[in-house]
């Protein structure tokens, strides 16, 4: 096949949801001899392997936590390594008595490798993985329902077709879960909304959902069809509907979360929006293994009847996967949580790599050809600021592709574009010069420019006032009751355009007031300038609505070929200065 560079072409209703998915929840029968946790013949112990925010990170590409989170500095990830340690972790547990899970972001955003074959990849590997049961998260819907749908059920993809004809993609073994995600027209969950499993004798029940937030996340046009509803709302309706089944061990997988500053084993002042969220779902929810914030924590927080739950996330690219030791009393089939634990395992690379997910790797890198390794333009210094990192401030890699944008739109037949915007979020990678795959020091391959900017937006350009690009940028901070985890989420700026922020200051007043310059001269509120833009910001992503009041659109190309292109006409590229002060 040829591979090009267009990758991606109320009440009432919950209630619905929840007869719905229990009647299509998928359950499964593993028999074994129960543990016995010290010596209680009425006790047994199920364990959890948990993981979250894979987004098919294959390649053991990915760097070390950071010294506060891993004081060791053990090189970490890759899926080969992360098979091999949960093999390892589930036999230490006995045949039967463990299940995998995961917490959504599985697929979407992903490196070269998975994302430039519509994430079949990840998918494989995760079934080799044996993972049993995942919730969606935000990345799920990145191509919208429909794609999602077929990485859940298999088929060819659309407009790419079957990449190995003689093998078609099969799909997902796992089940994702997508309780609080209702279709429009039916009231009816997307998928699943819950799980049950029997390990040990006792049945285990999960509820998988997204943030609420996730339309805010994706592009409008992918999730029209279905809406996303509370969270806590659906849990707690969910776990009343499990309970009357008979299910009382009740775990929810969430693809929301918080932040902390110990250790991944810490919970050093977990913050909002999980520690909010946690404190409100019904003390029938024994656990909440977390997602999306890219953190690793162990916490114990008390649920609305005061008794401590736990409430865990394991970081992010299997780097980290979360052991919980769930003990069930056999008698009663409830959760005992003074007894139950759960600890963070680095994915340390000095464990062997699992040969099955080497012949996956391998079969697709072989797939991909010279296109990877292509060398498309050169950095003579580090250019760093990912999506992984902090999104709430100016980075020098979001202002490159900034400049990239303003590079493929300011021609009087390409747009006219004066001032470009870039989502820090949707920067999936940085160029720093020791060397990612096989490229050379200061060298930028087409899969490292993949990398970059894997959603396959498109290059758009709008009119907009002075004022509206005031509004545009206030919106880069958002209460967490609008935006979830991450309240600010900054835009990188082009080349030439200028202003102040002051975070000191209220909602809606961040801009210091005459800051806002272009070439040294003063933004005029009303004037007209011509913005270029990705289409997922063009219609409202990330909640800047403010972009949608522009006017005379114009196309442009899509966001991958155009950053290509200004890596090839730009060489030799530096990290830009800084074009905003104080963010």
């Amino acid at each position: 096949m040829t591979i090009t560079t267009r990758r991606r072409v109320g009440a009432t209703v919950l209630a619905a949801a929840c007869a719905a998915t229990l009647a299509a929840a998928p359950a499964t029968a593993e028999r074994a001899e129960p543990k016995k946790p010290g010596g209680n013949p009425n006790l047994t112990t199920v364990q959890l392997l948990s993981f979250n925010d894979y987004h098919g990170h294959l390649e053991a590409t990915d760097p070390k936590l950071t010294p506060t989170e891993d004081p060791s500095q053990t090189p970490v990830g890759g899926a080969e390594h992360l098979s091999t340690t949960l093999s390892n972790l589930r036999a230490k547990a006995g045949k039967g008595s463990s299940l995998t899970v995961a917490a959504g972001d599985l697929i979407g955003g992903s490196p070269f490798l998975s994302g430039m074959f519509h994430d079949e990849p990840a998918v494989e590997s995760l079934n080799e993985m044996k993972l049993d049961v995942s919730s969606v998260g935000n990345h799920e819907f990145d191509e919208g329902t429909d794609e999602l749908l077929r990485m859940q059920n298999g088929g060819c993809h659309p407009t790419d077709g079957c990449y190995f004809p003689d093998q078609p993609y099969a799909g997902a073994d796992f089940q994702w879960l997508s309780a609080n995600v209702v279709r429009k027209d039916d009231g009816q969950t997307l998928l699943p909304g819950t799980s049950v499993k029997t390990v040990n004798g006792v049945k285990v029940g999960f509820i998988g959902m997204t943030l609420e937030a996730t339309p805010t996340l994706v592009s409008p046009a992918g999730v029209s069809s279905v809406d996303f509803l509370d969270e806590v709302t659906t849990a707690n309706a969910q776990a009343a509907a499990l309970k009357k089944l008979g299910v009382k061990s009740i775990v929810v997988l969430l693809h929301e979360g918080g932040y902390q500053t110990g250790t991944i084993n810490g919970c050093n002042g977990i913050s909002a929006p999980i520690a909010e969220i946690a404190a409100q779902i019904t003390p029938e929810v024994d656990q909440i293994i977390t997602g999306h914030t890219h953190q690793g924590y162990i916490c114990s927080l008390p649920d609305p009847a005061g008794n401590s739950r736990l409430v865990t996330s394991a970081h992010d690219y299997g780097r980290t996967v979360t052991e919980t030791s769930l003990v069930i009393n056999t008698r009663n089939g409830e959760v005992v949580r003074d007894r139950s634990s759960a600890v963070n395992h680095l994915v340390a690379r000095t464990a062997p790599k699992d040969p099955a997910i080497t012949s996956i790797i391998d079969k697709w890198n072989t797939l991909a050809g010279p296109l990877k390794a292509e060398v498309v333009g050169t950095h003579s210094e580090d250019i760093l600021g990912d999506s992984s990192g902090n999104r709430g401030i100016e980075t020098p890699m979001a202002d490159v592709v900034a400049d990239a944008i303003l590079a493929g739109t300011d021609g009087a037949d390409e747009g006219g574009a004066q001032i470009a915007f870039m989502n820090v979020g949707g920067v999936r990678e940085d160029l720093p010069m020791t060397p990612k795959y096989t490229e050379g020091s200061g060298q930028i391959t087409y899969a490292e420019a993949f990398d970059v900017a894997p959603f396959n937006n498109l290059l758009v350009s709008i009119d907009l006032t002075g004022d509206q690009i005031r509004q545009a940028l206030e919106q880069q901070y958002q209460p967490v009751a609008a935006r979830g985890s991450r309240p600010t989420l900054a835009l990188g700026v082009s080349e030439g355009f200028t202003y102040g922020w002051d975070a000191s200051q209220p909602q809606g007043s961040r801009v210091v007031r005459g800051s806002m310059a272009l070439d040294g001269t003063p933004i005029d509120p009303t004037t007209t300038y011509r913005v270029a833009t990705l289409n997922f910001l063009a219609d409202g992503g990330d909640l800047f609505t403010a972009f949608t009041q522009g006017t005379n659109r114009a196309g442009g190309p899509e966001d991958l070929a155009n950053l290509v292109e200004y890596f090839e006409a730009n060489p030799g590229l530096t990290a830009p200065a800084s074009r905003v002060d104080g963010l």
